[in-house]
């Protein structure tokens, strides 16, 4: 039920977008006498910001048309080169880079929304690598006869995705996906997988969420696993291709993440009628697309999203060496010549300090010159892999740390 009502609120809040855009328009044209005097212009701009607030959204594009090479703009072309059925496998390139430039995998979270959130990760290591990324389907639009997508499907996706790439590859994995990277890296390990990644970059991932736990980590503790069952989890309506699968719906991750920081967020809806009172334009379109992609999200399979509750949030099976993948217990001593790099912000509020860290501590055959740490001063959750402090000071070392292991 709770689906179906969100998509007649979804549905409301349409029409009355739609509303409010043409009533803005009509306030802010030209010809309009009201668009010169009285509040006309205030209210216009008002409506302007609901209008953005309350319209619908769909699956971003990349949109990354070119980048700057060495001070010239080179055209980048975005291909799928290889399609599964919960997810595609995308590269990004340009005719400048060099044939033995290092080919890396970044590993967007399946965690409510499109991997379009990474646009700026991808964006800053285009002029120097051959750069693929996981492009997770909304799970409302997969059809149930495609079958389910859980934990041991991601790390099978993480591999294939690798074997399509080819031997020497590198990974770097945001957040949510640190968890089965690290672990499809130590299966590939213990295989002797030629495809194995040589470096693997995890940027505040929930390795082992015991250590400074915060909000998101208490409130899985605090609840039992049929709470998140009972409550989290509901059924996807019939007009959609996916219709009757279960899932965790896009829409709750998103009202959840918006609590989280509710003052911030009315606060920049505010700033940006502001901006728009203003004529500061540019400033109201910088927070306009912001919003245009947070509040781009998609459901996650429920048996996905349920066992990343159970195995990481409330009995960390990874970091206690108990995590199986197809019944076989995951041994991250398997790992012995992946150069590991932990990544946090001082600030962050979903993974907090050590917990990716901790993977540094749980490969006792990999060498500490395998292995570094680099905590990022003044950075938030979002900021690691996205914004300024991302470009000039995290993507450096990434791409050092690269480099130095490429072979």
């Amino acid at each position: 039920m709770i689906y179906h009502a969100y998509e007649m609120q979804r549905s409301m809040l349409a029409s009355a977008s739609a509303w409010a855009n043409m009533s803005a328009q009509f306030l802010n044209n030209p010809a309009n006498p009201l668009s010169y005097i009285g509040g006309g212009p205030a209210l216009a701009h008002a409506l302007d910001v609901f209008a953005h607030a309350s319209a619908p959204r769909g699956k971003p594009a990349f949109g990354i048309e070119s980048v700057d090479v060495d001070g010239k703009p080179q055209p980048v072309t975005e291909d799928i080169v290889l399609q599964l059925p919960f997810g595609q496998l995308k590269r990004f390139r340009h005719a400048a880079l060099p044939d033995n430039a290092p080919r890396l995998l970044i590993t967007a979270p399946m965690s409510g929304h499109f991997a379009t959130l990474l646009r700026g990760t991808v964006e800053r290591m285009i002029p120097r690598h051959e750069v693929f990324i996981t492009d997770w389907r909304d799970a409302r639009q997969v059809p149930l006869a495609e079958g389910s997508f859980d934990l041991d499907d991601y790390i099978d996706y993480v591999i294939a995705f690798l074997e399509h790439i080819g031997p020497g590859a590198h990974m770097l994995a945001v957040c949510q996906p640190s968890v089965p990277c690290f672990a499809a890296a130590a299966v590939m390990s213990g295989e002797d997988h030629d495809c194995r990644p040589r470096t693997l970059t995890m940027m505040g991932g929930p390795i082992d969420t015991r250590e400074a736990p915060t909000s998101v980590n208490q409130m899985a503790m605090q609840r039992p696993h049929s709470w998140f069952e009972q409550n989290a989890i509901t059924t996807v309506p019939m007009q959609y291709p996916g219709g009757g699968r279960r899932v965790y719906p896009g829409f709750l991750q998103l009202a959840g993440f918006m609590s989280m920081n509710l003052g911030n967020h009315m606060l920049s809806h505010w700033e940006m009628f502001r901006h728009l009172v203003d004529g500061d334009g540019e400033s109201a379109t910088a927070t306009k697309d912001f919003y245009d992609e947070y509040r781009a999200v998609c459901d996650m399979t429920a048996e996905f999203y349920l066992q990343t509750v159970d195995h990481v949030f409330q009995r960390h099976l990874l970091p206690r060496g108990e995590m199986m993948h197809r019944g076989t217990r995951i041994d991250l001593g398997a790992i012995h010549d992946i150069g590991l790099l932990a990544i946090e912000g001082e600030r962050d509020d979903i993974s907090g300090i050590g917990q990716t860290r901790a993977a540094l501590h749980l490969t006792p055959a990999l060498d500490e010159s395998y292995k570094f740490y680099d905590l990022v001063e003044n950075v938030g959750h979002y900021g690691i892999f996205n914004g300024s402090k991302w470009r000039t000071k995290i993507a450096p070392v990434v791409e050092e740390w690269i480099l130095e292991h490429n072979g």
